[in-house]
């Protein structure tokens, strides 16, 4: 049997004092209820079902493992309109590690209907001439996709049995027409290992928010990098049908996000971003266990740093890695250590917390909401797959 949600088991429990309350006032008197049987009680608010507290299960939508056998999906992005090959309502899932399981290397983009057919949009195992991405090619959780169907993807590459860069920066955002071909790559000293992205687009310019995994160094080993401070970025790019986007300018908008190597996870750092429509833009820190809140963030040209910004941290939350908004407006964590997601005000209270993936320690990453607002689908590293959760 299920377990009851929060929600559900609260307003049970107004049922029977309501219940309980008119019983008594019954049987105490009896004689005047006549005069008093046309009165209704006054009904009691009820309590605001989250998000997570209304959806069941977890079924599998199709394998994210194409015919190369890339493994490890991190970056989820639902097709928002039809162009080239790309299909409106499909899902867009980027692959982080090769065959051979080595982090930091995989190079496919699967593209994944809601029925759960399965091609493969992309695979990029070498850029045009002109083209650069310090470091070469290993593809992260920072997926999304602007108007006119072009794809950014973020590469951040990994050295010979998957170490970390020693180049600072290291690594690029990766640009796709909607045929899965690569059209530009975007750097610059502000993109340092982009490992998640989020966007807010017009038909002629787009935000393009990039959470770093590196940059800063604070202390090195042989050269390679072991922790440092990193930063979020916004980059402001111009649009057109008939060109790939332009980057115009990029801000730092958050600093001093603490970021450590990790042999299992190859680096925790600031993850998951989500904007809401207030223009805050929320992030994750999976070293920390904390969301952090960047006010402003579409016009601010000044950062904010990682601890000022502090909106939850503890609690449920335990090595969070990607987030969504949920319809509500409230914010959904995946959790990297338990499988578990959480849910967040944008006040900051942690409002529930649901287990999307028993013992699920290290299969959780990319999320997103569905389209029609009723469920999550998040990437499963543990099977290799694509998930979706609904009401």
């Amino acid at each position: 049997m299920k377990p009851r949600s929060l929600a559900k088991i609260l307003t049970a429990m107004i049922g029977l004092a309501l219940a309980a309350t008119a019983c008594s006032s019954t049987s105490a008197s009896s004689s005047a209820s006549s005069s008093t049987s046309s009165a209704k009680p006054k009904s009691s608010p009820q309590p605001v079902a989250s998000f997570l507290g209304q959806l069941h299960g977890l079924n599998q939508v199709a394998s994210t493992v194409p015919a190369n056998g890339d493994v490890n999906p991190y970056g989820v992005a639902v097709v928002p309109a039809s162009s080239g090959r790309l299909t409106a309502g499909d899902i867009l899932v980027s692959n982080f590690n090769d065959k051979a399981n080595v982090q930091g290397t995989g190079s496919t983009i699967v593209q994944v209907s809601p029925g759960g057919q399965t091609s493969v949009f992309a695979t990029i195992s070498r850029l045009p001439a002109g083209q650069t991405c310090p470091g070469g090619i290993g593809l992260t959780t920072a997926l999304g996709i602007l108007p006119g169907g072009w794809v950014v993807v973020g590469s951040l590459p990994t050295m010979k049995g998957g170490a970390l860069p020693a180049l600072n920066p290291a690594g690029c955002l990766i640009v796709l027409n909607d045929q899965g071909t690569v059209a530009e790559t975007i750097t610059n000293s502000e993109i340092v290992g982009p490992w998640d992205l989020t966007v807010k687009s017009s038909a002629t310019s787009a935000e393009l928010f990039v959470s770093n995994a590196l940059g800063g160094n604070t202390t090195t080993h042989d050269g390679v990098p072991v922790t440092g401070n990193c930063t979020v970025v916004r980059l402001d790019l111009a649009l057109s049908p008939a060109s790939p986007p332009k980057l115009t300018s990029s801000a730092v908008v958050g600093t001093n996000f603490p970021w450590r190597a990790n042999k299992a996870a190859l680096v925790l750092a600031p993850t998951g971003l989500a904007l809401g429509g207030d223009g805050t833009l929320y992030v994750d820190d999976t070293l920390t266990n904390s969301v952090s809140a960047i006010p402003q963030a579409l016009t601010r040209t000044s950062a904010i740093t990682a601890v000022s910004g502090t909106l939850s941290a503890g609690g449920e939350l335990n090595a969070p890695l990607g987030m969504t908004m949920a319809p509500n407006g409230d914010l959904v964590v995946v959790n990297g250590n338990n499988g578990n997601a959480v849910e967040i005000t944008p006040a900051g209270k942690q409002v529930a917390t649901r287990t999307l993936i028993k013992n699920g320690a290290g299969d959780l990453f990319g999320i997103i909401t569905t389209q029609t607002g009723d469920g999550l689908i998040v990437a499963n590293d543990g099977t290799n797959a694509l998930d979706e959760v609904n009401m």
